[in-house]
C-alpha cells in the first residue's frame, strides 16, 4: 500500500510539472495554433490574419488584412467594426484573456489593402475591461 502511494504521489507531481507552463510558453502555443488555425479564420472584410510572438517583449502581434482601401472613411468604419471584432475573439476565447492576466499584451492591427494601418489596439490588462464593454 504504501509503495501505491509512492508511486501515484510521483505521477501527480509529474503531471503538476508537465501541466505548469510559463507566459512564454503559452504565448509560443498560442501563435503556432493561431496561424495552424488562420485559414478558417471568417471576419467581414478581413482576407487573411497572422499572429507574431515577441518573446522578450511578452507580446503577440495579430494582423488583420482587408480589401479595403485606405481612406477616411474606411477608417471610422474599420475601427468600429474591429473594435467589435476584438470583442467578439475575447469572448470566444479566440484572445485568451488568461495570457492578457499573465502580463502579455495583444497589439492588433486592421490594414487596408496597401497594408497601411486602419485601425490599431492595444490589448493589455489595462485596456481589455474597455473593449470588452
Amino acid at each position: 500500500m504504501k509503495r501505491i502511494t509512492q508511486i501515484l504521489s510521483m505521477i501527480m507531481i509529474v503531471f503538476l510539472l508537465v501541466s505548469c507552463k510559463n507566459a512564454k510558453q503559452k504565448l509560443q502555443e498560442y501563435v503556432t495554433a493561431y496561424n495552424a488555425s488562420a485559414k478558417t479564420f471568417k471576419a467581414d472584410n478581413v482576407t487573411l490574419t497572422t499572429a507574431r510572438g515577441y518573446i522578450n517583449d511578452d507580446k503577440i502581434e495579430l494582423r488583420f488584412e482587408t480589401g479595403l482601401e485606405q481612406n477616411q472613411a474606411n477608417k471610422m468604419a474599420g475601427d468600429m467594426a474591429f473594435s467589435k471584432l476584438l470583442k467578439e475573439m475575447i469572448n470566444k476565447n479566440q484572445i485568451p484573456k488568461e495570457l492578457v492576466e499573465e502580463g502579455i499584451r495583444f497589439d492588433a492591427y486592421f490594414l487596408a489593402d496597401d497594408n497601411t494601418v486602419l485601425s490599431k489596439k492595444i490589448i493589455d490588462k489595462e485596456s481589455i475591461s474597455e473593449i470588452l464593454q
